[in-house]
């Protein structure tokens, strides 16, 4: 007598997902630990020192106006004139999504005082009131 093998019919190929969640957290975690969050960089600039400093507390927000001894300006990261200046922010300050909080000023120690207040007038016009001047600590 024959011995029949019956053939099992039903069965699903499929691919394990057991160790699924190990894999996407792993991921995850390489992509946190390697993932660069860009900082505006402006013009070169030597900031005078001051003796006490506070943090400006959270960057969002924020804008930051660089400018050098050579009074050229710099808002992020592109050289703009004093007119420009004045529309960028007008256009930050009216941005529905991020409105401008603060405006910060790093400006070089070596600046003229009237280049400080045609900054400061141009701000002014744009109705930028609140405004931060950034320095390093010093003696």
């Amino acid at each position: 007598m024959p011995i029949l093998f019956e053939r099992k019919t039903g069965t699903v190929a499929g691919i394990p997902t057991i160790s699924l969640p190990d894999i996407v957290f792993l991921l995850l975690i390489f992509f946190m630990v390697s993932a660069v969050f860009k900082e505006y960089q402006g013009l070169p600039v030597n900031l005078p020192a001051a003796k006490q400093i506070e943090k400006i507390p959270g960057k969002r927000d924020v804008a930051y106006v660089w400018m050098d001894r050579n009074g050229r300006i710099s808002i992020d990261d592109k050289i703009v004139t004093m007119t420009d200046l004045a529309a960028i922010i007008q256009a930050k300050r009216a941005d529905p999504m991020h409105p401008l909080r603060l405006t910060s000023l790093k400006l070089d120690e070596h600046l003229k005082m009237e280049q400080v207040y045609q900054i400061q007038e141009t701000l002014r016009a744009a109705e930028a009131l609140n405004i931060n001047y950034s320095a390093k600590p010093g003696p």
